[in-house]
């Protein structure tokens, strides 16, 4: 079984490095090192870093593709507007299995991103600078990144500066809910879709973007649009950062420019010859089939083409040894686990969807199949956030990319392949925290037990609804456990439960034999020098 992937996995690059320039060199390019690979970085004004990003069509890298340059200049029109300063946030929340190459930018290049968001800083009049993370080996790279620069000696400065530590869940990564931590709330999307450009961290304008990025425009910065613009594909210059695993020998990260073909990509991690598909774009990203994968290449406009999606650059393949739709069915399930149960088309949608492809596998026939679309279809643009929407699309990009299978599995006896985990998933559907030797508080051992009174029980099925971690109705319509443990992550869903059963049928009782949680500390708020020197002036 395809384990999740460590933290730094190997790195390779096609071609010139950019942003892994100065990998081979050493494990961690410090402040010293970054200037003698990089070269220091003049400042630019608003209009000047807006049009650079404009001219080298940068394109945020992080899953939604918004084009940077109006975000830039839109964050600079809603401070100006209302006469406050903006704030810059960089999202290095990478909590996807299958996705690391933010994360290997964060524990090995971190003054590339600082140069990046330092430069929309200065260039906005931005006071606040955060950078969200949630893993221990990123915050402890990006802290030390702030030190390097003299940002973390606690003098007084016109910025200030931090890092942001959140719970590695699926939701953490969604811009919305990054904001809210920042304010001090939980790390989950508050319910309403607002633009942070308008209205972000404090209220302010807040400008926003992945790790890469930030980093793709220090870059570009240095080298100028038009020598930026000779790697890569005219109308997507540059370079792009994947992360290759799933059916590979070598899973790893790569940098390539874009316009490689994808399937020189897949030869490079060893993929087998011949794959059944590949996953692009991640988990909230789309299949495509056998014979597409050598039309595909690698930019944004060719795999949208071919019905794929470049998302969060990650790729996927899988061989023909696997049941795909069983391979897929565990990211369902992944997927339904990650919700952040504040929606409908969440907490009771996407467990119906993994539910309904779960049928499909087990014989349930074409009512089957048409109640898995119909679910699939009812959770899209209804959500917080996005969660529902990619989750519907990587199950729609199932059912299109593998009708064989699928009618082997709703018409016959299934395709008779065994399903391998082939698709990295965190152990037991849960992301690691870092913390040697156990986990966080949310993914610790469970305080709480949940009991079903079957005196007043009737059956209403509610609590599997919200509650679907622990619940199942049984063929009779009653759940099919009388006690069971709260995981962490679910405790909040547990009260919802018993808060809403008709019956009054649920309690929940604490276990005293459960350890306490560790107590956990602020992060200290980070202060910055002058902008220049920050800059590596």
């Amino acid at each position: 079984m395809n384990e999740a992937l460590p933290d730094v996995p190997e790195v390779r690059v096609v071609g010139l490095p950019q942003l892994t320039s100065g990998f081979d060199l050493v494990e961690r390019l410090d402040l010293p090192m970054h200037l003698k690979v990089h070269g220091p970085l003049e400042p630019l004004g608003g209009e000047q870093l807006a049009q650079l990003a404009e001219r080298i069509n940068l394109r945020g890298r992080g899953g939604a593709g918004f084009p940077f340059h109006k975000k830039l200049r839109s964050v600079a029109e809603s401070a100006i507007k209302r006469g406050v300063r903006p704030v810059v946030v960089v999202n290095g929340s990478e909590d996807e299995p299958a996705c690391r190459k933010d994360t290997v930018l964060i524990n090995r290049a971190p003054h590339l991103i600082l140069d990046g968001a330092l430069l929309c800083a200065e260039a906005l009049g931005a006071r606040t600078l955060v950078v969200g993370v949630t893993r221990e080996s990123t915050q402890r790279s990006m802290e030390a990144a702030l030190a390097e620069r003299g940002l973390s000696n606690g003098r007084r400065s016109a910025l200030r500066a931090r890092v942001q530590r959140n719970p590695v869940r699926m939701v953490t990564g969604a811009a919305a809910s990054l904001i809210r931590s920042i304010d001090g709330g939980p790390a989950i999307p508050p319910g309403r879709k607002i633009s942070a450009s308008k209205s972000g961290v404090g209220g302010a304008p807040t400008l926003l973007s992945n790790a890469e990025t930030f980093a793709q425009l220090a870059i570009a910065a240095r080298i100028g649009p038009e020598r930026y613009g000779n790697t890569g594909l005219y109308d997507e210059p540059g370079t792009v950062m994947l992360t290759v695993s799933g059916a590979v020998a070598r899973p790893m990260v790569i940098e390539v420019p874009t316009g490689v073909p994808l399937r020189y990509v897949l030869q490079l991690a060893g993929a087998p010859p011949v794959t059944q598909g590949v996953l692009t774009g991640g988990y909230h990203g789309k299949w495509i089939d056998a014979a597409t994968v050598d039309e595909a290449i690698v930019s944004r406009n060719s795999l949208q083409q071919v019905g794929g999606s470049l998302g969060a650059g990650a790729i996927l393949p899988i061989g023909q040894d696997t049941c795909p739709l069983g391979e897929s069915l565990r990211v369902a399930q992944w997927l339904a686990e990650e919700s952040a149960g504040q929606c409908g088309p969440c907490y009771l949608g996407l467990p119906a969807a993994a539910r309904g492809l779960e049928d499909v596998l087990n014989g349930g026939g074409p009512a089957a199949l048409e109640a898995l679309k119909q679910v699939a279809g009812n959770v899209k643009r209804r959500g917080a956030c996005s969660h529902p929407d990619g989750s519907a699309m990587f199950l729609e990009s199932t059912l299109k990319a593998f009708t064989d299978d699928l009618a082997a599995h709703v018409l016959g006896n299934g395709c008779g392949r065994p399903v391998t985990g082939v698709l990295p998933l965190f152990e037991g559907g849960r992301a690691p925290t870092g913390v040697p030797g156990g986990g966080s508080e949310e993914n610790g051992p469970s305080r709480q037990k949940i009991y079903v009174d079957w005196t007043l029980c009737r059956g209403h099925g509610l609590c599997a609804d919200i509650l679907p971690e622990v619940f199942q109705l049984g063929a009779d319509g009653f759940p099919t456990v009388a006690q069971a443990d709260v995981p962490r992550f679910a405790e909040a869903k547990a009260v919802r439960a018993v808060r809403r059963c008709p019956a009054l049928a649920l309690r929940i009782e604490e276990d005293t034999r459960a350890q306490a949680p560790s107590s956990r500390t602020n992060l200290p708020v980070l202060s910055q020098g002058r902008g220049r020197r920050a800059l590596g002036r």
